[in-house]
Formats: structure tokens, sequence, C-alpha cells
């Protein structure tokens, strides 16, 4: 009788050589809930500005679990007591951490199932995936939803400074070629501690953790705000929404009930396990020869690139404006007032690189004391990323907004 080998070593761009590290990992990365990750890209639609981001979540995952494995490996050399159990478990949660994700990933998070998040759907996938494997993820889920004793193994998951973060900003950047996003995530590594029962990093990283933040602002207005990605993904949600208003039928079966609705209840995880990126495409090449011309015309938009023009702004655009380019477009294209509004709208959209209410990032000093990387910082005056930057967006047609 053959047995699978189950033991696993992946060639990365980033990192070179990743190791599946045992059997019921293995099990995990071949699971379809996880293959599906594979169609799923990681930065939705930015290859319409960055053509090589065409990287998927499946790539993030494995580059997550490994980062976390070199966590726990420098955590163990400074004395940390992480046993081989908690380290299944934490490499499991950073693993699946992202199983939740829909079509072209934030893109359209709150369009294919309204007011469920990607984490809550991932917990969901978890725990499904626990009960198919006896149980053998219950300590998984438990550092991943917080309820762990050894509280800074959830923080390694989901915190400010968490390998989730240090993956995707080093891997985005090498993707769509911005070098400004990228990161020293050996060094970060190797700086991590444990005080108080919280990931630290030793002051002597400090200089690090400042290029850390800065990459990520950076990385946010450059790409993952930036205004044409913005303009693709906002205008793939108006296609969406169209469609469900006019309840367009020709589609993949598996995207019929998240446009035509009601959602099921019963098998709502499995057939949201269905839907990918290539449903969406296949979808927009039916729907661009719809009856309906509003839906008809924003998916040609999409298809071929004839992406929305955008204003940006610091203060709220007049309705005047919008109502006034919106009467413009609908004379323009035929549309009817009401139809006009897909392709004039407006967004607000706000971030910040750091914020020190939330899991703060604390630097360990050789007498034991903290002290916030917002204080501590005395380059590029890091206590200015802590504030939140909103900005407000305005689309509408670039013959009419350029007018």
């Amino acid at each position: 009788m053959s047995h699978t080998n189950k033991l696993k070593i992946l060639n990365d761009p980033i990192y070179g050589f990743i190791t599946i590290p045992n059997a019921l990992i293995f099990d995990l990365v071949e699971h379809p809930y996880f293959q599906r990750l594979r169609r799923i890209s990681q930065l939705g639609l930015t290859y319409l500005v960055y053509p090589g981001a065409y990287h998927t979540r499946f790539h993030h995952a494995l580059g997550a679990m490994h980062l976390m494995g070199k966590a726990v490996q420098t955590l163990r050399q400074k004395g940390q007591a992480i046993s081989e159990a908690e380290e299944e478990a934490v490499l499991m949660a950073i693993l699946l951490h992202d199983i939740g994700h829909g079509p072209f990933s934030h893109a359209l998070e709150n369009s294919i199932i309204p007011g469920i998040s990607h984490e809550q759907l991932s917990l969901e996938f978890m725990q499904r995936l626990n009960a198919e494997m006896n149980g053998k993820l219950n300590l998984a889920l438990q550092i991943f939803q917080n309820m762990y004793p050894k509280k800074f193994l959830h923080q390694l998951i989901s915190s400010q400074l968490d390998m989730d973060r240090l993956d995707y900003l080093r891997r985005d950047c090498f993707y769509t070629g911005v070098s400004e996003g990228r990161v020293n995530t050996e060094r970060l590594i190797s700086m991590l501690n444990v005080a108080d029962d919280q990931i630290v990093v030793e002051a002597k990283g400090i200089y690090s953790v400042e290029k850390f933040l800065v990459a990520r602002r950076l990385m946010y207005w450059q790409v993952y705000l930036h205004k044409t990605v913005l303009s693709a993904e906002f205008l793939l949600i108006q296609v969406l929404m169209r469609a469900k208003e006019v309840g367009q039928l020709l589609m993949p079966s598996v995207l019929k009930p998240f446009v035509q609705g009601p959602l099921p209840k019963s098998n709502l995880l499995e057939a949201y396990a269905q839907l990918d990126d290539f449903d969406i495409m296949a979808a927009l090449k039916e729907w661009q020869n719809a009856e309906d011309k509003t839906l008809r015309q924003l998916a040609k938009r999409l298809l071929h690139r004839d992406l929305l023009g955008v204003r940006i702004t610091n203060e709220p655009p007049g309705p005047e404006l919008l109502k006034s380019l919106q009467e413009k477009s609908a004379a323009k294209y035929g549309l009817s007032p009401e139809e006009a509004r897909y392709i004039c709208f407006t967004e607000k959209i706000s971030n910040n690189a750091y914020n020190p209410k939330r899991d703060r990032i604390n630097l360990l000093y050789k007498d034991g004391s903290l002290l916030d990387i917002a204080q501590a910082a005395d380059h590029l005056n890091l206590s200015a990323l802590s504030q939140p930057v909103t900005k407000y967006f305005l689309f509408a047609p670039k013959s009419v907004i350029n007018s």
C-alpha cells in the first residue's frame, strides 16, 4: 500500500523554499476550501494598474505560515515556552486566516454576502474543517479567536505587527514592483520578544519598525488605495449592484444565489466555497451583451479597462457638482438620472498607518521598560502616521469629469 509523501517543499519567489511541516497541515493545504485560494487574487483588480500583481491568497497564506514558523523559532530561542501543539495550532491559524476571502478579495467584501466580513467567514470555514478533522483544529480556533491564555500567540496572527502584514507588504511590493513597500521581515522577526504576555520589539529594532510603518503607509496610498485601483474596484461593485437590481439571469450557476437571492441559509458556506474570481469574470463577459444598457456599459468598461475618471479632494464634493456630472453623463450615454448614478458617485476612504489605540507596538528596553513606538521614534515623526487620513473620491466618466 503506497502512502503520499506529505512533507512537501514549495519554492516561493520571496523566501525560497517553504516546508509543509507535517501531515495535518498538508491535508489542510490540499483541502478544496484552501485550494480555492489559488483562484482568489491577493490584490483584487490591482493588476489593471500594476500588471505583475496577479499573485493569489494561496501564495500569501503559505508565506505567512512560513514567517510564523520563523517567529516561533525566534521566541523559543529567547526562552519563551511554546509547545509543539501550540506551534502547530498557530501555524494552522495563520495558514487559514484568509480562507474566507471571496472573489477579488477586498473588492467585493460587502457585496457578495452583505454584512459578513471575511474574518467571520474564515472562522466558519475553520470550524467546518475542525468538524471534518475530528477536533484537530480546536487549539487553532482558540488562538484565532483570542480565547487562549497565551495572548501573544493571537497577536502573531492579528495585530499591528503580525505575520499577515509582514508577508503581504513584502509580497505585494515584490509583485507590484513598488520598491517603497519593501520591509526587512528577517530583521523584524529576529527582534520580536514577549513581555507581559504581549508581542514586543526589542528597542534596537526601532528603525526596522519605523521603516515597516512608513512602508505600510506608502503601500496603502500607492497601491491598495491607488485612485485607478479604486476606480476599477468600485466599478466592479457597481456592476454587481446593477445585476442584482435588474435580476440578470446569465451568469455562472454558482454565482446566481448571491446575485438573484435569497441567499441559501442551510448550505451558504458550501455555496460560497464554490465562488472565485473566474465566476465574476465569466459573468462580466455575459453581461457585456445584456439587454440592460447600464449593466452592458458597466461590464464593457471593466472588461476593456475603460475605467472611470477620479477626482480626489480633502473635503466632500458638493451635491451640486455630483448632480451636474450625473446629468451630463445621462445625456452623453443615454441613461436615466437614476441609471447615471452607477457611473457618477462619491466614496470616502480613511487610513492610518499605525493605530496606537489598537494593539500598540511596544519597544522593550534592556531595563525591562516598554515604550510605544510612536513616542519612542525620532525619525519621520511616527506620531503623525498614527493620525487617520481621510480622502474623498469623485468618480465619473473621464470625458465628463475632465470637461
